[in-house]
């Protein structure tokens, strides 16, 4: 199994940054990916951003493609999401996943609240 415990959300105002934080534990050798999925009020979870964990492969979401940067430190097993640029419509809790052994586990979430 492998743990996720992320951090670094919060409140900011619009055009404000915050980074993202998602510590990985437990079979950490397995994970060949990491990413970012948020939730806002009433809609359905949606993919924001993921790497891959050997080539570092990126992918994002068109609706934070240019704002957004994920990145990981494997020797900490911790994938970040930079986000810059934030607007209102960011406003969601954010979620890490690590796809491992044909599994994905999910955080238990961490909330931004983007003020306009």
């Amino acid at each position: 199994q492998v743990q996720l415990v992320e951090a670094g959300g919060g409140l900011v105002q619009a055009g404000g940054s915050l980074r993202l934080s998602c510590a990985a534990s437990g079979r950490t050798f397995s994970i060949y990916g990491m990413g970012w999925f948020r939730q806002a009020p009433g809609n359905e979870r949606e993919f924001v951003a993921s790497i891959s964990w050997s080539g570092g492969r990126t992918y994002y979401a068109d609706s934070v493609k240019g704002r957004f940067t994920i990145s990981r430190d494997n020797a900490k097993n911790t994938v970040y999401l930079q986000m810059n640029s934030l607007k209102p419509e960011d406003t969601a809790v954010y979620y890490c996943t690590a796809d491992h052994q044909g599994s994905r586990s999910w955080g238990q979430g961490t909330q931004v609240t983007v003020s306009s």
